[in-house]
């Protein structure tokens, strides 16, 4: 793990926990930051309902669920390569990302801010489309970063980081998810993918060396 990657997780961790916490203690500031921001975007999405329809295509195209049948077609194909610890990687990362969402929102049970502009059935912490696209748009980026070469890893980057960031925001413009909600979502799923990364990190097995078997028994009798 390099430098900047171990203070992002640890970055991501103390937020997650924090909010996590403040969540189920029911902090009073955290609803008060929450409502400053959703407040006015709920306002003005009364208004404008092409704002709204806007941001429901943008958040259907780069749905989570959509991230993970392009992680399942690379699992496929690196199953067909023998690339094993790249499918177990891409099956670690992207497809049970969901399943950590669901039993996190179980677990939480936070309400949805508001049904005016969108209707979500599940639970609101933490956001699925955050920690699933982080998720997915990171391991997906992971497991290309040596195919793309130089010229192609900045525009792949830019455009990781526009799905991620956008998918966000969107949630929170639809007022189906609180800020808090998508932020603790983008922490986790950096970390849930961060400690899925050893699985592709080959073990060099080291042998011990025989002094008898390496050092000749007298002059010139080595083999």
């Amino acid at each position: 793990m390099t430098r900047w990657a171990a203070v992002l997780a640890a970055v991501s961790a103390v937020v997650f926990i924090v909010v996590l916490v403040a969540v189920l203690t029911h902090a009073e500031w955290l609803a008060t930051i929450d409502a400053a921001i959703l407040d006015p975007l709920h306002r003005y999405g009364l208004d404008h309902r092409g704002w709204v329809r806007g941001w429901t295509i943008f958040c259907d195209v780069f749905h989570p669920g959509v991230l993970r049948v392009v992680g399942g077609i690379c699992i496929v194909v690196a199953l067909l390569r023998r690339r094993f610890r790249v499918a177990l990687f891409l099956t670690l990362s992207v497809e049970l990302s969901g399943l950590l969402v669901t039993v996190l929102k179980n677990a939480v049970r936070r309400p949805r801010p508001s049904f005016d502009l969108a209707y979500e059935p599940s639970w609101s912490f933490p956001s699925g489309h955050a920690l699933g696209d982080m998720a997915a748009v990171l391991a997906l980026t992971v497991v290309a970063w040596e195919l793309l070469g130089h010229r192609r890893r900045t525009p792949v980057i830019v455009a990781g980081a526009v799905i991620v960031i956008g998918i966000g925001v969107g949630r929170v413009v639809l007022n189906v998810h609180n800020p808090s909600d998508v932020l603790a979502g983008w922490a986790l799923g950096y970390l849930w993918v961060l400690g899925c990364l050893p699985v592709l990190r080959r073990r060099t097995v080291t042998r011990p060396v025989d002094p008898g078997a390496e050092t000749p028994a007298a002059l010139g009798t080595a083999p």
